[in-house]
């Protein structure tokens, strides 16, 4: 390849997610504020494929889900490649995960579900891999579409509760009784459902 191609997929379409890539390489260890990534990708993508970049936002952010790039701020992205590296190693490898699927016999290790009853399965980090969750057989569990979904937006759960008890505790003290009953109402589901139950809310 030389210097100033970019790298194409089977269909001979220029794959933009890698010039973007490219850009944090050459701009390693250094904050990097959004509007300078976007005007260089925008720029050399249209230099070498002759096209518009229509969406760089989102690949950026696709980039630091991943963990190939660390989030400083908002609109501030970093690229550590030895971090980048680390994180490549904390995902599980396909015999990894067949290991962990066997020996929770191919279930959710929650509800007892698995193929059989038409759920997809997936394996999960009991410690997260943010938290520094390493890729071992015993930091694996199997976990249906329904459980591993809650599990990964579980703060945003807990972040929901909270406030709700932050409101029935204002409606309360402004006695407020149908703002009260609507509190009562959406904390008792978080109950019901055994959601976030380590947060305690009293009556």
């Amino acid at each position: 390849m030389k210097k100033n191609e970019i790298k194409k997929d089977k269909n001979n379409n220029v794959i933009q997610k890698n010039l973007i890539v490219e850009f944090f390489k050459k701009n390693s260890d250094r904050d990097i504020k959004h509007p300078e990534v976007v005007d260089w990708v925008v720029a050399t993508y249209k230099k070498r494929a002759g096209k518009v970049f229509r969406d760089p936002d989102r690949a950026i952010r696709q980039l630091a889900q991943s963990g190939f790039l660390i989030k400083i701020a908002k609109g501030i992205y970093k690229y550590d490649p030895e971090k980048a590296y680390k994180r490549e190693l904390e995902d599980f490898t396909v015999a990894q995960k067949e290991a962990i699927l066997k020996r929770d016999d191919y279930k959710c290790v929650i509800c007892g579900r698995g193929k059989k009853d038409g759920v997809d399965l997936h394996i999960d980090h009991i410690k997260p891999k943010d938290f520094g969750g390493e890729a071992k057989i015993e930091n694996g569990q199997t976990l249906c579409s329904q459980h591993n979904f809650i599990k990964k937006n579980l703060k945003q759960t807990e972040t929901g509760k909270k406030m709700f008890i932050r409101l029935y505790e204002l409606a309360k003290s402004e006695n407020n009784n149908e703002l009260i009953k609507f509190c009562i109402d959406v904390l008792e589901t978080y109950e019901k459902h055994n959601i976030n139950g380590h947060i305690i809310w009293k009556k």
